[in-house]
């Protein structure tokens, strides 16, 4: 599998997948080449390859089967929280049930998804998936959508 170049300022940062962990330490190494060795592994990093622009890993990524022709990815969606709320895997097929909030100008949603992954040649690739999204209306003084556990009036909705 080809390596894929990433943005530098992002190597010492936390990992967009909200594992907590930094990026040269989480998806990083999968973004660079290396296999994802779970179900779950591959799901964070390819949200990681949304936040950071990576196209040609998230079609690298993707199951021949079911890969699109050309990814039609809006500019505009700014990614900003990921929970996995269940996932599970046998020996070559694997599940992830996730949340994925996100921030289009100043329109809010959640594309929350039911995920399939299948392995082949030692290596996991996705499949498909049964998404909803949901638009998200937060008042000034809910949580901010964006996990921070600021309100929203202190957070994302300066300005």
């Amino acid at each position: 599998m080809p390596t894929h170049d990433t943005p530098a300022a992002s190597v010492d940062k936390r990992c967009p997948c909200g594992s907590g962990r930094p990026y040269a330490a989480c998806c990083g190494p999968c973004h660079g080449g290396e296999p994802a060795t779970t179900p779950e592994a591959l799901m964070r990093s390819r949200y990681s390859a949304f936040v950071l622009g990576l196209d040609d890993y998230l079609r690298d990524t993707w199951h021949a089967s079911t890969r699109p022709t050309a990814l039609d990815l809006d500019a505009s969606t700014r990614w900003v929280r990921l929970e996995v709320l269940d996932h599970g895997q046998d020996s070559d097929g694997g599940r992830v049930h996730f949340r994925a909030t996100f921030r289009e100008g100043r329109r809010w949603g959640v594309l929350e998804e039911d995920s399939r992954f299948v392995r082949e040649a030692g290596r996991w690739f996705y499949v498909d998936g049964k998404p909803a999204i949901e638009r998200l209306k937060p008042g000034r003084n809910d949580p901010c959508p964006c996990g921070s556990g600021r309100k929203f009036k202190s957070c994302c909705g300066l300005g």
